[in-house]
């Protein structure tokens, strides 16, 4: 007998919902990923007629892209991008130059090359800004796009000079361009070459709407907010707005719903069942906690729970799309994912997969946007004679094994403790509570037509983005602008009841949210002995220090070897140091690039203690650490550096993990002194 194997694919995609008071979408990301990834992930898939998949589309992203269509009037970032650059302010200026700076400097911006040029502009003329405006639009453009798109084509080839009639033109043809995306997934639907499922409307974590004490249920150490209500008919509010969505967009009921982060508890798993659902999906921890066992095998089943099929997420494996396989080579990444899943087929019965992971975030880390990564991954499992994809709804069609039992938990470690249980996320919940309350209060006094705007800002205030991003675990450079948002609705909230909103909602949660909350600056010269070894205290003194554990994904916090980075200079020389698990790291076969942003260069060095420039130390031990003589950097005031690690010509980790590190080389730091 052969062995078998059935993969399911479930690749999701979802924006929160950016719009303001007046319908704005204050962030422009919903556009962007329109032209990079979501029509993209289905075309590429539609090109290997043998393979099948699902997709999850939030109805918060459907909702917007149908607004896609008018950027300059739906669209706050496009606004300004569409104005002559001397007509912005100087705070729309920053704002505007701050998203072009945005996308992932290795994969993105260097290999553009006049895109790599502006961006280590300090200040910009209007003709520069114009091309940086340019530039970032392009280099969101996917793949589809620059091999079928004759204007994005003649764009990216001019490179420089650009008018305000390019950029006319340019926004036009992405707007219209956007506008096919969902008949395209429509079309897949109704070939049988995809499945669409959907997610809560808002995106809200249904189980912590129900019941907050799930929080407790599913890790006995997370603090739960104060005073807690449940927001249960809101939870059914949301999945049967969802279901209305996607009849009017799809012309057919849902299957399927991946729950938003995959949150899963017994009461939520009911409302999907009453509603029609017939699977949802969510982790393999959630998998292991309801049966009490932890044994691999049981993963590779097909299970149900109240008659609801549920499918659970191979974490490892899902994880390495995610985290993984963007250092690799395409063919190299290709051959280790069949390597991993063949011993999961069965030659005595039918074993099943299921890949499940964000659809659109992942990719501008991998090369060329993972073309040739996906490219390669589909010619291939178009070739397994053992493997077959198929759709999450041809599943329903397997036996299943009864679950007598749904443990409460996410995708992230089983448990809620992403979006609760940080001082910052309970105050987030305890607004939202707070501000129900004052609603309930006066509730006989609001008019129908009202009743139905307050709903629906209580609803856009529930989603799980909000409070993914409140805390330290996660870090954005617009943690205010999602903050703001979701007080807006609060505020908006008491505007309609007419009440004073509570001095509170006026407060940013998140306000610390910014390098701060991981980085110390130096605060003097130092003078440290560069031996790779444990050493004297006093030698770093002053140092800054960033830790690089604050800015790891969730999932992803024992992948890189580096940890901490400290860092710090003296009249001669720049000195970093790497500290972390370095036996994670083949000292023999180490490398480090140093990326000088201001010069467009790298220095690569490798291996033991020596000198490799005049004044350059590397040393690799129980840490990493390099001196840089001053010298290298031209007498600038002001260098931006990169470091990338290597080991048998893979790359291990891209530091710092926020962008770059900024070193002010003049500063003296005569006002600070220690005792």
């Amino acid at each position: 007998m052969s062995k078998t194997l059935k993969l399911s694919f479930l690749w999701h995609m979802h924006q929160p919902d950016y719009g303001d008071i007046e319908g704005v979408m204050r962030m422009p990301w919903v556009f962007l990923h329109a032209i990079k990834d979501y029509y993209d992930m289905p075309w590429i898939l539609s090109k290997f007629s043998k393979l099948k998949a699902t997709f999850n589309l939030s109805p918060s992203l459907i909702q917007q892209l149908h607004l896609c269509s008018q950027p300059l009037k739906n669209d706050y970032f496009f606004k300004l991008w569409n104005k002559y650059p001397s007509k912005l302010s100087a705070p729309q200026r920053e704002w505007l130059i701050k998203i072009c700076k945005s996308p992932n400097y290795d994969t993105v911006i260097k290999p553009m090359s006049r895109f790599n040029e502006l961006y280590n502009l300090k200040s910009f003329s209007d003709a520069e800004l114009i091309d940086f405006e340019m530039q970032f639009l392009l280099s969101w453009c996917g793949n589809y796009l620059r091999m079928n798109n004759e204007t994005v084509q003649t764009l990216l080839k001019k490179e420089r000079g650009y008018s305000s009639e390019d950029k006319s033109i340019l926004l036009h043809t992405l707007s219209v361009f956007t506008g096919e995306i969902i008949p395209f997934y429509k079309s897949l639907l109704e070939k049988g070459i995809i499945s669409i499922s959907t997610t809560p409307y808002f995106h809200p974590i249904l189980p912590l709407l129900i019941d907050m004490h799930n929080v407790k249920k599913s890790n006995t150490h997370t603090k739960t907010p104060q005073n807690p209500i449940s927001f249960k008919e809101d939870a059914i509010k949301q999945v049967r707005d969802a279901i209305a969505l996607y009849k009017e967009t799809f012309g057919t009921d849902p299957v399927g719903f991946w729950p938003a982060e995959g949150a899963v508890d017994m009461q939520s798993a009911a409302i999907y069942k009453n509603e029609g659902i017939q699977w949802i999906a969510t982790d393999e921890a959630i998998l292991f906690k309801s049966l009490g066992s932890s044994l691999r095998e049981d993963l590779y089943k097909t299970y149900e729970y109240n008659g609801l099929f549920i499918a659970f997420r191979e974490q490892k494996f899902s994880n390495l799309f995610g985290f993984d396989y963007r250092f690799k080579p395409a063919d190299k990444a290709v051959e280790n994912f069949i390597e991993l899943i063949e011993p999961v087929a069965s030659a005595s019965k039918e074993n099943t997969l299921f890949i499940i992971l964000d659809g659109e975030n992942a990719w501008e880390y991998y090369e060329q946007n993972a073309y040739p990564f996906f490219m390669k991954l589909y010619e291939n499992l178009s070739n397994l004679s053992w493997c077959k994809t198929v759709r999450m709804d041809e599943m329903l069609n397997n036996e299943t094994e009864k679950l007598t039992t749904l443990a409460s938990g996410s995708w992230i470690g089983g448990d809620f403790s992403t979006w609760s249980g940080n001082v910052e996320k309970n105050h987030a919940w305890e607004l939202l509570f707070q501000t129900r309350r004052d609603f309930d209060n006066c509730a006989h006094k609001i008019t129908q037509e009202d009743s139905k705007k307050i709903e629906k800002h209580f609803l856009a205030a529930q989603s799980s983005d909000w409070f993914w991003w409140y805390g330290d675990e996660h870090f954005t450079e617009f943690a205010l602008e999602f903050d703001s948002l979701f007080r807006q609705h609060l505020r908006a909230i008491y505007q309609i009841m007419d009440i004073q909103p509570p001095a509170a909602i006026f407060e940013p949660i998140a306000k610390h949210k910014n390098t701060a909350s991981f980085m110390t600056k130096p605060q003097a010269h130092i003078h440290p002995m560069i031996n790779a070894k444990p050493s004297s205290f006093f030698e770093w003194i002053g140092c800054g220090v960033i830790d690089e554990s604050r800015l790891f994904s969730t999932t992803d916090t024992t992948k890189a070897p580096v940890q901490k980075i400290r860092y710090g200079h003296n009249e001669s020389r720049v000195y970093i140091a790497f500290d972390g698990d370095m036996t994670r790291l083949n000292k023999e076969k180490c490398s480090l690039e140093i990326i000088i942003e201001e010069l467009s260069e790298s220095i690569k060095i490798k291996k033991g203690l020596r000198e490799y420039l005049p004044g350059t130390v590397l040393s690799i031990g129980s840490s990493i650490e390099i001196a840089l003589p001053k010298t290298i950097f031209a007498n600038m005031q002001t260098v931006h550096l990169r470091f990338v690690i290597e080991q048998d010509d893979k790359i291990v980790q891209i530091l710092p993990g926020y962008g770059a590190l900024e070193i002010h080389l003049d500063e003296d730091y005569s006002s600070n002194w220690f005792v």
